[in-house]
């Protein structure tokens, strides 16, 4: 009966280390999900920037398309105003 308090003191400090990291991770929690919620409902500066030029890019396309369609229905016509 001697040992028993000794063997718990002896595993104290490895049941209390698992215990206090998980406690330090519940803790912390709720603060990394708001920054992750934060990260993905705000545009940084950079994402803004890509996203204009992606859509700069689309947009030349399109009017580069529809200039060459529109040379190609002069040319089909004959029109002098091409």
């Amino acid at each position: 009966m001697k040992f028993l308090p000794l063997v718990a003191a002896a595993m104290l400090p490895l049941l209390a280390g698992g215990c206090i990291r998980t406690a330090a991770s519940v803790v912390t929690f709720p603060v990394r999900a708001v920054g992750k919620t934060v990260d993905w409902t705000t545009t940084s500066q950079s994402e803004s920037d890509r996203n204009y030029g992606r859509k700069m890019r689309k947009q030349e396309e399109r009017e580069g398309r529809e200039r060459k369609r529109a040379q190609k229905e002069c040319r089909e016509q004959h029109r002098q105003d091409c």
